[in-house]
């Protein structure tokens, strides 16, 4: 047994879920991924199994810089569909339990006196389980994290009921998603690589990413290219000269424009904002007191927003196939507008991630996320935080009074960390956004 999973500890009270209407349900144990004394949300049903989720699709990192306790091997585009995926499971046993809310998929009728403990527990694990073998994770931390926990849930009716639910919630998900495009072997050359011209991203060295996400079914998007943007401005435009010469004074490695404070924010954003987004949802959730039902309807829009826009926002990198800050900087000379001047000993603050420019995944993903959580709450105006673990801002925490300054802060990062251009940012967070107002839309709706 690997030595991250953490000796069972006694159990610590009944679960702090405010209007969870039908069996009061014992916490659930600590273990390495979901200590009690670092996430206190981790104590209910929803939060648990949300953080379990994170620990078994986020990898560690380089020197385990994205946490220890991560078991996983996803990078942020395909995790974040992997966490829509199994937190509509989460979201399903909560609702064919307590109602409220219109299902994602078909959920049974619930009898009385059915454990959520062992309803959600099920139905996220046989998910992340039949997500195998392309979710990548080590099962045998998986399976031991979860024969725990269901040690902890006391035996009877309520247990074998719930354990019934979860179980066909989670084989109706996955029948869905069959064939979803998750674990395919397309290429560069199948995508249509184009050939190297100037404004044409190229490869560097190493594993390209994100090639399975084009053709991706989305979790509520009737494509992935249903929201396409238009596509990045032309090299010859004025806009594009001024995105340049931006990203060429504050993103360069040695910028002398960039201050220190800054150079905070860029590396910020450089942790796995996955993981970033999920904890400082369960820190919300318990901020705001939302019981068991709405933590799952709260993190399912969230989550199932956030994988789409992924889906949509890689349908258009591998579309436009628009070139890297660290390739159009060194080669300026060759774009054809005079506004620009080639540095070609140019280099960003940090690695680049090995996939095209145009639209950034990141402002993509955290606007999707940020509009999810305004049309859950009703309400810009909500104080929120994010810690970072990446190198140099460990411990780190940023406090937001308002959602929007989230979008605003990971929108000048990319610029700042030189991996993006500033349009590149603002054309992602729009298409997040109308990604995430889609599925406010159709689908998480209360009952009528």
């Amino acid at each position: 047994m690997k030595s991250r999973l953490a000796v069972v500890v006694a159990l610590v009270g009944a679960v702090a879920s405010v209007g969870a209407g039908r069996g009061a349900e014992a916490s659930p144990p600590a273990t390495q991924c979901a200590p009690a004394a670092n996430y206190p949300a981790a104590r209910t049903p929803v939060a648990f199994w949300s953080t379990e989720a994170r620990c078994a699709i986020v990898p560690a990192g380089p020197s385990g810089i994205f946490g220890t306790e991560n078991f996983g091997t996803k990078f942020p585009g395909e995790a974040a569909v992997l966490m829509g995926i199994v937190h509509v499971a989460i979201y399903d046993a909560a609702v064919a339990i307590y109602g409220r809310y219109e299902p994602y998929a078909r959920t049974p009728g619930a009898p009385v006196h059915a454990s959520p403990a062992a309803a959600i527990a099920t139905a996220a694990y046989d998910t992340l389980a039949g997500l195998q073998p392309q979710l990548g994770a080590d099962q045998a931390i998986l399976d031991a994290d979860h024969a725990a926990y269901m040690a902890a849930v006391p035996d009877g009716r309520s247990k074998s009921r719930g354990i019934a639910i979860g179980a066909t919630v989670a084989r109706d998900l996955l029948a869905l998603r069959t064939n979803d495009g998750r674990g395919c072997n397309t290429t560069l050359a199948d995508l249509g690589l184009p050939a190297p011209t100037p404004g044409v991203w190229q490869p560097a060295p190493g594993p390209v990413l994100g090639l399975c996400l084009p053709g991706m079914r989305p979790l509520a998007l009737t494509s992935a290219s249903q929201f396409r943007p238009d596509g990045p401005n032309a090299l010859t435009s004025g806009e594009y000269a001024d995105d340049v010469n931006q990203v060429k004074d504050l993103g360069r490695v040695d910028s002398t424009s960039r201050t220190p404070e800054d150079t905070s924010q860029a590396r910020f954003w450089t942790d796995h904002d996955i993981r970033q987004w999920n904890d400082g949802m369960l820190r919300l959730a318990t901020a705001r007191r939302l019981d068991l039902v709405r933590t799952a309807r709260m993190l399912a829009m969230a989550h199932v927003a956030g994988g789409d826009a992924m889906i949509a926002c890689f349908d258009a990198k591998y579309h436009y196939w628009f070139w890297r800050p660290y390739q159009a900087i060194p080669l300026a000379d060759s774009d054809g507008n005079p506004a620009t001047v080639a540095d070609p000993g140019w280099k960003p603050l940090a690695t680049t991630p090995n996939f095209p420019e145009y639209p950034s995944a990141h402002a993509c993903h955290s606007t999707a996320v940020v509009k999810a959580l305004d049309a859950f709450l009703g309400t810009d105006k909500v104080s929120f935080t994010l810690d970072s673990r990446a190198p140099g801002v460990t411990g780190t925490t940023r406090r937001y009074e308002r959602l929007h300054e989230v979008v605003e802060d990971v929108d000048r990062a990319r610029v700042l960390v030189g991996f993006h251009f500033l349009s590149s940012d603002l054309q992602g967070s729009a298409l997040g956004g109308r990604v995430a107002r889609y599925v406010a839309q159709h689908y998480f709706e209360p009952v009528r």
